[in-house]
């Protein structure tokens, strides 16, 4: 969850340019990858929480802080979210306590995605005036 309202934050900075359909596109996969998850636990006979608790609330100050501070700022922060949710991934991996059809769905699914959105956003970083008109300057 934290990882949604931390791109709905940083989509209201990137509201055109080269930027905003990636960070589309990744909020739409942490959206899926939450609804994966929680079919899981409901598998489980566990009720998925509805915060994005501690984590979600440090992301969220985080990215409003990086959304005043400008484009850089706020995809550093966005990559630093993807590493934590990879090593939370590969934490489970190593638990023996997490089911064997989780494991594979981190593997086949969850773990690609968030390499997949730090490419993304290490290309953007990379990318002149990634929130505003394509090779325009941001008014």
């Amino acid at each position: 969850m934290s990882a949604v309202e931390s791109y709905n934050h940083a989509l209201s900075r990137f509201t055109e340019g080269p930027g905003h359909a990636d960070l589309q596109r990744i909020q739409h996969d942490h959206q899926e990858n939450c609804d994966i998850l929680a079919r899981h636990l409901r598998a489980m006979g566990t009720e998925p929480s509805g915060s994005s608790g501690l984590w979600g609330s440090f992301a969220a100050a985080a990215e409003a802080t990086a959304t005043v501070l400008g484009d850089a700022v706020t995809l550093t922060v966005l990559k630093q979210g993807e590493e934590h949710g990879i090593a939370q991934y590969e934490e489970a991996l190593a638990d023996d306590q997490v089911m064997e059809e989780i494991k594979e769905q981190i593997r086949s699914t969850l773990l690609p995605s968030l390499k997949q959105h730090l490419d993304m956003l290490t290309a953007l970083q990379h990318t002149p005036n990634p929130s505003g008109p394509p090779g325009g300057l941001q008014v």
